[in-house]
């Protein structure tokens, strides 16, 4: 395989993952517009609001171990496509419940609106293990930039699919689901004609990193004693509570003051362009200035972003809030990606990975079980103070952590 032909594939598979999260990012943005709202008034309890984002997230703790494996046992093409039938699976039952105005079913589709996010949030690993070490900051951001497009596209679809299944006669909060399920479709074909040769053989051939086919996997314990693999999972964790605790709770807060579902979603597509927009700008300070610098300076936006949220219920401050609270997510997940992508060898990437997503997501899980409860018990400032606990706990870690030389382990 010649140069042209290797940079033909490379670009062939890194835009086509592209797509794809950009595709599936727009179904979780247009959902997550309704899903707190139609979590209260089908529970008809607003403690319950984050009940079905937390059986999400419990969902992608469970599976994304299981995904990992399956990516580094048969391909990542083929973790990737099971994966985005879970979201169309995950379209149809949401839609399913809301017209039947049942919760359990309602949360029964959160488990595989849970499984597809375990597998999609490996694309962005995907993509940065066919280039060179060198270039990965650069690719991870790629991948995750494609959230820019979710967050506008998302946002826009909600009003729009809302409006066109309501003359049929079916509530207007369930038409993101059914444009969710028709994107994933999507992805499946993409991702089944397109992803190929499978990323995985394709880092092998390569020999991107040390690789010895006689090398048997190591043991998890070995590997998450590593102090760059501990840094980057806990960048990311922490990084994800803050951001889940007070993302969840926004659109029911906006409703409390009476914001209309298209201001909602709005300041959504702000929160989604801060988490995604910038992502280029990240992968740029990382290869200048290293990880650990872009996870501090992400903590201090997060804190900053806790500080705004409960200065005014006003469209304005929360959307300047939820806006930066994206962009402090931005920072510590794609700092501590690239940790992991940086240190861990390809036959060890899949599980590895599948453990990261497992913390993040349990991480989430908690944020999204006890928002509810606590905005019930303190409205927004409570949550505020408990995210500014938090950004001030991961500052203090990545200060005394010294990154040096990484080096696989």
């Amino acid at each position: 395989m010649n140069k042209i032909q290797l940079q033909s594939i490379r670009s062939k598979i890194t835009n086509t993952l592209f797509v794809t999260q950009a595709l599936f990012g727009a179904t979780q943005v247009a959902a997550f517009t309704v899903v707190p709202i139609l979590s209260a008034q089908i529970s008809d309890s607003e403690r319950m609001t984050g009940i079905p984002m937390t059986v999400a997230f419990m969902a992608r703790a469970i599976f994304a171990f299981p995904f990992g494996w399956i990516m580094d046992q048969f391909g990542r093409r083929y973790g990737l496509i099971a994966g985005y039938i879970a979201s169309i699976t995950a379209g149809v039952t949401s839609f399913i419940s809301v017209i039947m105005n049942s919760f359990p079913i309602f949360c029964l589709a959160s488990i595989f609106a849970g499984m597809a996010r375990s597998s999609s949030e490996q694309a962005r690993f995907i993509a940065a293990e066919i280039y060179p070490e060198e270039e990965r900051p650069k690719i991870l951001s790629k991948i995750v930039s494609a959230g820019t497009f979710s967050a506008i596209g998302g946002a826009l679809m909600v009003t729009p699919s809302g409006i066109f299944i309501a003359q049929y006669g079916y509530p207007p909060m369930a038409g993101p689901f059914l444009i969710g399920a028709v994107l994933s479709l999507f992805c499946v074909v993409f991702a089944s004609v397109l992803v190929r040769p499978d990323p995985l053989t394709l880092s092998q051939q390569l020999k991107q990193d040390v690789f010895d086919k006689n090398i048997k996997s190591r043991r998890l314990a070995i590997i998450l004693r590593n102090k760059h693999v501990k840094h980057g999972i806990i960048s990311m964790v922490f990084g994800q509570f803050v951001m889940t605790l007070l993302m969840v709770i926004t659109p029911l807060h906006m409703d409390y003051h009476a914001h209309s579902t298209w201001s909602i979603s709005w300041v959504i597509m702000g929160h989604a362009l801060g988490m995604f927009g910038i992502s280029g700008i990240t992968g740029r300070l990382i290869q200048l200035y290293g990880q650990k610098l872009v996870i501090l300076i992400g903590m201090l936006i997060l804190l900053i972003s806790c500080l705004i949220v409960p200065v005014s219920p006003k469209f304005l401050p929360l959307a300047l809030a939820l806006f930066l609270l994206g962009v402090g997510w931005n920072f510590c997940f794609i700092g501590g990606s690239s940790l992991l992508s940086s240190t861990l060898l390809p036959i060890e990437r899949g599980r590895i990975q599948g453990i990261n997503e497992t913390f993040i997501a349990l991480a989430a899980s908690l944020a999204s079980l006890t928002t509810g409860y606590l905005f019930d018990l303190g409205g927004i400032t409570l949550l505020a103070v408990i995210g500014i606990l938090s950004s001030l706990t991961l500052g203090i870690k990545c200060f005394f952590y010294n990154i040096n030389q990484i080096e696989k382990i």
